[in-house]
This record gives C-alpha cells, structure tokens and sequence, in this order.
C-alpha cells in the first residue's frame, strides 16, 4: 500500500466517523468546562432522556430503512399523550361525566391503536399510492394537529394544558425503578429497554424484519422475490405508529401533563439519533443497536449544552447542523461503495 493510499484510507476513517469524533471532542470540552457534567445525577439524567425518547426513534428508523421518513411522528406523540392524560386523572376537562380514572391498561392499548391507525394512514397512503412519505407524513401531521386542537377544547377544557394526573399512572411510568449511589432510576428506563429488545427480535429474526430491510435495499426485488412489499410497508408504518402512542404514555406522565405542544419537533431529535447511528436514508441500512447510540449521543450533546449555558433557541440551529452533516456523510458513504 502507497503512501497516497494510507493517507487516503486514514480521510476515509476520519470522515465516515466525523460526528463520533465531533460528539467526543464535545464531550471533553464540556466536562472540562463543567465537571459536574460527568457526575452520577447527571449520567441518570441523560440515561433517563434517552429512554425517553428512544421509542419514538425505534419507530421511525423503520420508516427510514425503508427509504421515507415520518414527520407525523411528534404530532401523533402529542396526541396520544393528550388521550392519555385526559382519561388518567383527576380532573376530568375532556370527559366532564367521568368519575374515576380509566384504566390504565386499556388507556395504553387506546393509545397504542390511536398511534397504529394513523401509520396505517401513511402506510397505506405510501404503499397504494405511490405517494411520497415526506408529503403523506406532512399531511398527517397537520390532520393530526387539527385533532389535537379540537380534542382539547373538548368538554370545559377550552384548550388548556391538562395536568392534575392520577397517582397511579404517574407512579407507574416515573416511579423509582432502583436507587443509584442515592439517585432514582425511574421505571420508563426499564420499559424503553424492554421495546428495544422487542424491535431489535423484530427486526433481526422475523420474516418481516427481513422483508423490510429487502424492500428498502431494493423493492422491485423484493417483490419479485415474493415479498408482499405492500403489506410490508403499511406494516412499517404501523409499527412506528404503535412506537409513536408508547412514547406519548410514557411522556403525558413524565412531563406531567400535555398541551398542543407536547411532542412538538420530536420527530427531529429521532431522525437526527437514527443518521448519526448509521440507519441510512439510501435504504436497506441500519441497527437497533445504532439507534440507541445515536438517541444516547444526542442526549449527552444536549445536555451538554444546556450545562454549558447555550441558549435554547441555538439548539435547534445544532440540531439542524446535525441532521445535515449526518446525512451529507451518510450520502458520501454510499457514493464511494457505489
């Protein structure tokens, strides 16, 4: 090997892995800068928001492999954390007539097929239609908002936030899962690793999860192959669906309450996690593993910045420069292997 050579392969290494190195030089200038970043109440803290937001990105890298996206993703979070706090608690705005909360069981599997119905939606709209996910999910996104708004004036609520939630589910999703030198780990922290055992079974040792990775590399292929690329695709989006109605039940009791906003640009945070943890928009690419990294390094980043005093309104710029510089490295890769 040449000269030339090894310095070309060592660019090579350094700018497929540019946001890693990035994200790590940050790291250490910011717990340098603020020691306290790298103590135990702070590592909980980030683990605890990685959970947090690990559902929602587990289900919209599916949507990803398979070349789209989903930007209805947030709004369908919102609404179901709406759903979700207007039937458990203690002041009943929506449904005046109520007495008790509802159960708990049966508010998550509503939750769960209000989030797979508007998949089967875009799903559907993608599969039959040929329509392109970034138009479908935008049209989805706004019916869904417009179901927000609406569902909140319901009753005497006249759209305001709904907090005042029953004990019982509050204790369920943010209650001390165990303790860690003195800090509480809640119990969504186990819930989120338990979904990501099950897509990661989903994904790697089902026939669907072989079915949606051979549609995404290539789905004229994979439908001359037999793959049913029409029941795969809505099935995708079902799934994320399903991702986005848990992510809404678990948030409705970790934020303690929800309003219009709730899940507002959390379909930004999951893309951004899902590019920089190699779930590559070319299609066909990508690992549950991945994910979690990349939900796991966004977090450490933004909390970073938020230790080091930078104003929240960059933080969307950051997010931005992130999902851009992911995605132009993520191209650059399939250039070179094409």
């Amino acid at each position: 090997m040449t000269e030339k050579d090894k310095l070309k392969k060592v660019g090579d290494i350094l700018l497929n892995n540019a946001m890693y190195i990035i994200i790590a030089v940050a790291v250490v200038y910011i717990a340098i800068m603020r020691p306290t970043f790298i103590k135990l109440p702070s590592i909980v803290n980030i683990l605890s928001l990685t959970a947090a937001k690990l559902p929602i990105a587990l289900g919209i890298g599916g949507c990803i492999v398979l070349t789209g996206t989903d930007i209805s993703a947030g709004r369908v979070v919102g609404l179901t954390a709406c759903i979700s706090a207007s039937l458990l608690t203690t002041v009943f705005k929506i449904f005046p007539g109520m007495t008790s909360a509802a159960p708990l069981p049966l508010v998550l599997l509503l939750v769960i097929g209000v989030g797979a119905l508007v998949g089967f939606v875009n799903g559907f709209s993608v599969a039959k239609f040929k329509l392109h996910p970034f138009i479908v999910t935008l049209s989805t996104q706004l019916i869904v908002y417009g179901i927000i708004l609406m569902y909140l004036m319901r009753g005497v609520n006249n759209g305001q936030t709904l907090s005042g939630l029953a004990d019982n589910y509050r204790s369920f999703i943010t209650g001390t899962l165990f303790s860690i030198g003195g800090v509480a780990v809640p119990k969504y922290v186990l819930y989120s690793i338990i979904l990501t055992i099950i897509m990661w079974i989903i994904w790697n040792k089902t026939t669907f999860g072989k079915n949606m990775f051979a549609v995404g590399s290539n789905e004229e292929a994979a439908n001359v192959s037999g793959v049913n690329v029409v029941r795969t695709i809505i099935m995708v989006f079902m799934l994320a669906g399903m991702m986005y109605g848990i992510t809404g039940f678990l948030d409705g009791a970790r934020i303690a309450s929800a309003n219009a906003n709730t899940g507002l640009n959390y379909e930004c945070d999951a893309i951004a996690a899902c590019v920089i943890g190699g779930v590559s928009f070319v299609g066909g690419i990508g690992r549950i593993s991945g994910i979690v990294v990349g939900v796991l390094l966004l977090q450490i980043i933004f909390t970073g910045l938020t230790f080091l005093a930078v104003d929240a309104n960059m933080l969307y710029i950051i997010k931005g420069l992130i999902i851009l510089i992911a995605c132009a490295i993520d191209m650059r890769k399939y250039l070179v292997r094409k």
